[in-house]
């Protein structure tokens, strides 16, 4: 799964993109200096990992990860070609979810690819520019379904006025993920085409050092704009959170964060945020050899959580062991949780929760 970092030329991505994945992408003074999108594998922050290890003590920790994608800055044009535009769009497509990152910092020394600072502009810029792509998609599709429509077929017939309706709203400037389609009709007719404005988005509003604890006027502006997207906001000082990630050892960066009045890292947050984003949660795997925290969906069930550890377990599921990890750290071991009658042997249909502690039983 991967969430991709988005925005205008020259508004932090990259630096961001080091923050959160420790790559070192080129981050420089100029419009597109990324090209190519740069790809990063990021640790997701659980502190639920550290408490496990301790009552365990195994012999490694593996923590869940998320992918993150560093893509070319977006200019005016970019759904006819301008700047990298097709290329900064097809890269979108591949993304499951959407990091928007938007300059909301005055400083002379660095340019705006449109000279003012306005992140209202900023956004409604790639807004529109991400709502012409879609419309276009949308427009062909309609063209195809027509014709069977026509012919009486009642699928067809459903699908073109579901489509009609998601144009209709691109014509009117709103991105397809705050339209009121049944969810239903949206997984069966809008979910296929991979709209880039259908899929989910977390807003970083990229501030100055001094505004990293409450925020400023700009930030201020982008909460008001967004309130009705159902859209998570965070802010960011992303060039002070690149200060923090040099910094050698956790004391020192514990020390910096604590002079700005903040209790944990931004880029920390922005990981979780965008695991949530991504529809994933936690399990755990807990042994001598290894504790481990497995990624799913957030509705899957225990055979497909099984799967995620390989395929024949999904195959050959027969049942699972789960400990919940409150009873699991509040009794301090197994036996004590089995003993309070609360080990769990669950078939199929169980739905997993996150943080459950799973063993799979299989057969193949």
């Amino acid at each position: 799964m991967k969430a991709g970092i988005v925005g205008l030329p020259n508004v932090g991505k990259s630096t961001l993109f080091n923050c959160l994945s420790n790559a070192k992408a080129q981050s420089a003074n100029f419009p597109f200096c990324t090209i190519e999108p740069n790809i990063g594998v990021v640790n997701v922050p659980d502190p639920r990992l550290q408490k496990l290890e301790a009552i365990v003590k195994p012999e490694r920790v593996m923590p869940a990860t998320v992918e993150i994608v560093d893509i070319a800055g977006l200019v005016k044009g970019a759904s006819k070609g301008e700047g990298l535009g097709n290329k900064f769009l097809a890269n979108i497509r591949e993304t499951d979810a959407i990091i928007h990152v938007l300059r909301c910092f005055d400083n002379d020394n660095i340019v705006h690819v449109d000279t003012t600072i306005n992140p209202i502009r900023d956004k409604e810029t790639i807004d529109y520019e991400l709502q012409i792509k879609d419309l276009e998609s949308v427009e062909k599709r309609i063209e195809r379904v027509k014709k069977a429509a026509k012919t009486g077929d009642k699928n067809a017939q459903k699908e073109w006025e579901i489509l009609e309706l998601v144009k209709s709203g691109l014509e009117s400037a709103k991105s397809v993920r705050i339209l009121d389609i049944d969810e239903k009709d949206r997984l069966a007719f809008v979910k296929p085409l991979q709209l880039l404005t259908d899929k989910p988005v977390l807003y970083v509003c990229n501030v100055d050092e001094a505004s990293a604890k409450n925020g400023n006027a700009y930030v201020a502006q982008v909460k008001e704009l967004v309130k009705n997207e159902n859209a998570e906001v965070i802010v960011l000082a992303v060039a002070t959170e690149a200060d923090i990630t040099e910094l050698e050892t956790f004391e020192e960066r514990q020390m910096f964060l604590e002079d700005l009045g903040l209790i944990e890292a931004g880029a920390s947050k922005l990981i979780r945020s965008a695991y949530k984003l991504l529809n994933l949660q936690t399990y755990f795997t807990a042994g001598v050899k290894e504790v481990r925290a497995w990624t799913i969906n957030i509705g899957d069930t225990a055979p497909q959580a099984a799967g995620v550890i390989h395929t024949d377990f999904e195959r050959g599921f027969i049942r699972a062991e789960v400990m919940h990890y409150e009873d699991y750290v509040t009794l301090g071991s197994e036996l004590k949780v089995k003993e309070a009658g609360k080990f769990g042997i669950e078939g199929k249909e169980y739905v997993v929760k996150d943080g459950d502690i799973m063993n799979f039983r299989f057969n193949v």
